[in-house]
C-alpha cells in the first residue's frame, strides 16, 4: 500500500511538472488567487529555501542516499501505519525532485503563495511526510 501511495505522489508530481514546464515560460506567473496563490515557474538549482544552490552532484547523491535508507527501512520490516506512510511520502519526493537534478540539472518548482519560497509536489510530500514522521515518532512515546 505504502509503495503504491509513494507511486501515486511520485507521478502526480512528475506531470504537473511537465505541464508546467511545457506550458510556462520560466518566471512567467498565472494568478490563480491574485496576490495570494500563483503558478509560476521556477529553476530551483539548489535545496529548499534557496540553499546550497549549484550543489547539484552534492543535492544527487544525498538524494540517493536518503532514498536507499528509506527503502531499506521500508523494506525492513512491518511499522505503523503512519510511519510508513510518512516514509512513502518522502520517498516519492525525494525521487521526484531527484530525476528532475539528474535529467535537468534543476528542480521545476510553481507552487507560489507570494509568501513563502515557490516550490512543487515533491516538496509538499516531504513536509506532510516529516510532519507525520514526528508525529509517528512522538506518539510511540
Amino acid at each position: 500500500m505504502v509503495f503504491i501511495a509513494a507511486s501515486i505522489t511520485f507521478a502526480l508530481d512528475q506531470l504537473t511538472k511537465y505541464f508546467i514546464n511545457n506550458r510556462f515560460s520560466l518566471h512567467e506567473s498565472l494568478p490563480i488567487i491574485k496576490g495570494v496563490f500563483h503558478l509560476t515557474l521556477v529553476h530551483n538549482r539548489g535545496a529548499a529555501f534557496g540553499l546550497l544552490q549549484n550543489q547539484i552532484p552534492f543535492l544527487i547523491l544525498t538524494s540517493i542516499f536518503a532514498i536507499y535508507l528509506i527503502y531499506s527501512n521500508l523494506k525492513a520490516g512491518k511499522h505503523g501505519k503512519i510511519y510508513s506512510l510518512a516514509l512513502g511520502l518522502i520517498l516519492a519526493g525525494a525521487a521526484g525532485n531527484l530525476i528532475d537534478r539528474i535529467f535537468l540539472g534543476y528542480v521545476i518548482d510553481f507552487l507560489d503563495f507570494r509568501i513563502w519560497p515557490v516550490f512543487n509536489l515533491a516538496d509538499s510530500a516531504i513536509t506532510v511526510g516529516a510532519g507525520l514522521l514526528g508525529y509517528s515518532i512522538i506518539s510511540k512515546r
